[in-house]
């Protein structure tokens, strides 16, 4: 995380540079097209670039850490880990008799769930029913009644 956050910290100043390089070429060039004036558009260009990279990096680490803790935080509820508490967790599990999932597994059928409601929702699933305009509780008779 240090790595990125100093990648995009150094591409940020960079850029605050070379912005600035670029206001200074056309004061001295009098607002007349200049070869450093030229010279120091290419430069922001690049500079901008570069930072616009370092942002999207940055934005990927966020989502990809947000995803891993959503992830282990199903693992949890799934397990009945309850953090450091103990063997609560543990008693948790053992009261309702579920076997422990498997993180991966855990992924694979959260994946299937959203296909099958994203097909429910389009009335494209294999229960015949095409009225994508009622909701989903009214689908499945059990999940009205709740």
């Amino acid at each position: 995380m240090d790595n990125i956050v100093d990648s995009l910290s150094n591409a940020y100043e960079k850029f605050v540079l070379a912005s600035a390089n670029v206001l200074e070429a056309k004061e001295i060039a009098g607002g007349q097209k200049a070869t450093a004036t030229d010279a120091a558009l290419e430069n922001f260009k690049e500079n901008w670039e570069l930072f616009r990279i370092a942002c999207d990096q940055a934005e990927e680490f966020v989502e990809s850490v947000k995803q891993r803790i959503g992830s282990e935080c199903l693992v949890d509820e799934a397990t009945g880990f309850m953090g450091s508490s103990g063997n609560s967790g543990q008693s948790s599990a053992a009261t309702t008799s579920l076997q422990p999932i498997s993180a991966v597994r855990l992924e694979q059928m959260s994946k299937a769930v959203r296909w099958l409601v994203l097909e429910l929702q389009h009335g494209s699933g294999g229960s015949g029913h095409s009225h994508s305009s009622t909701g989903f509780d009214t689908k499945f008779s059990e999940d009205s009644a709740q």
